[in-house]
């Protein structure tokens, strides 16, 4: 069975469907590395969702989602950015999604952490009310039994003059911690409003200072999310931790190389790739478990180039492609996003997604992920 798919050069191309792959289920965690994957929304498709407009979420199908990954072994990484923080996910929605899941995962004995930022207090004048906006969240993604994630604040970057601004805020807000936690450093090709974290737009300057304030919180600190798309720096950072303090992989173009590490060092894993790839990632952590490595690489290998795809420039649309895929996969009813961000990506780039997964053996009903890709493009007036 074949499809015809248009290319981003104006041709179309005609791909043979593979036959899907009999993936191993494991809802049991990974011995040798903590692997989340950090989870898209479902959208109600019968919600307004228009940009602007409060979060309408398809509840059943986020959290049968969820379920999906938790089956991989995979914990979840709730309310991040895959999840359209600051792109359409508002603060009740937010809540609710992070009660949700919490509940779920201690259902499944799986694990879950969550996104705690600023973002509920969007206008905020000072570096006091930016501490109190983070204590509140702080606050509410613990009372639900989560692990809490400090995430990036926008309006830290806009109001943070100097590193000492930043420490400032995170040394109150850290001091107050009672569980260890994850702290997050997203970067600008995730969110442009994010340039110059830390107090410097110099990747060197920058990286002293989180190291600084890692080093003052250790024992307060699980590990630390790094999302700069460059494996160099995220291998010269890694080395640099203090003992115990792990560092989660967030990027996306490097996983398999980052994740089995060289030797002495090693990431662990908390990417939005593993909610597009949960049972490539999961047969490939299961590999590594037992020490095969050429497995763990011949896993790995058929998703990196999807991956890579999904989260190419503008970076911060690829929440675009992993709800796509969602919907090709069967794991949601419709292609819809809040705010409409299902219109933030080509057709092309939306058919070369439906191409890679098919090559790597992601797409568990092959038929009923054509007929949607037909349709898609039927809609989208793309004909051959």
């Amino acid at each position: 069975m074949k499809i015809s798919l248009p290319t981003a050069d104006g041709v179309w191309s005609d791909v043979e469907l593979r036959a899907p792959r009999g993936w191993r289920e494991h809802p049991q965690p990974y011995r040798s590395r903590i692997a989340f994957a950090a989870a898209h929304v479902v959208a109600n498709p019968l919600g307004d969702n228009t940009p602007g407009a409060p979060s309408s979420v398809d509840w059943d199908s986020t959290l049968a989602f969820r379920q999906h990954l938790f089956r991989y072994g995979l914990g979840v990484a709730e309310a991040m950015d895959t999840a359209q923080r600051n792109m359409g996910l508002d603060w009740p929605a937010i809540q609710e999604l992070v009660r949700r899941s919490a509940a779920q995962a201690r259902s499944c004995g799986a694990r879950i952490a969550s996104g705690a930022g600023t973002d509920h207090r969007a206008e905020l004048t000072d570096l006091d009310a930016v501490t109190s906006a983070y204590e509140e969240q702080i606050e509410f993604v613990a009372s639900t039994g989560s692990q809490v994630i400090i995430m990036a604040s926008r309006q830290l970057a806009a109001l943070g003059r100097s590193a000492e601004d930043y420490l400032g805020v995170y040394d109150k807000i850290l001091s107050q911690v009672s569980e260890p936690v994850i702290l997050h450093w997203l970067g600008a090709a995730f969110d442009p409003n994010l340039a110059g974290y830390w107090g410097s737009s110099d990747e060197a300057t920058a990286t002293a200072t989180f190291l600084d304030l890692v080093y003052r919180h250790a024992s307060r600190i699980d590990g630390v999310k790094v999302s700069l798309l460059s494996a160099t720096h995220e291998r010269a950072l890694r080395a640099r931790l203090p003992s115990g303090v792990r560092l989660y992989t967030g990027d996306d173009f490097h996983y398999p190389e980052l994740i089995r590490g060289d030797g002495q060092y090693h990431s662990d894993a908390l990417l939005g790739a593993f909610s597009a790839i949960a049972p490539a990632a999961s047969a490939a952590l299961h590999a590594l478990d037992e020490n095969d490595v050429s497995t763990f690489d011949a896993e790995f290998a058929p998703t990196l180039e999807l991956s890579r795809h999904i989260f190419a420039t503008p970076t911060f649309y690829y929440k675009t492609g992993i709800a796509f895929l969602a919907w090709l996969s069967g794991h949601q009813p419709g292609f819809s996003m809040l705010a409409g961000l299902q219109s933030a990506r080509s057709v092309p780039h939306l058919a070369r997604v439906f191409d890679l997964a098919n090559a790597a053996r992601l797409l568990p009903d092959p038929e009923l992920a054509a007929y949607r890709m037909r349709s898609y493009l039927d809609t989208m007036g793309a004909r051959r």
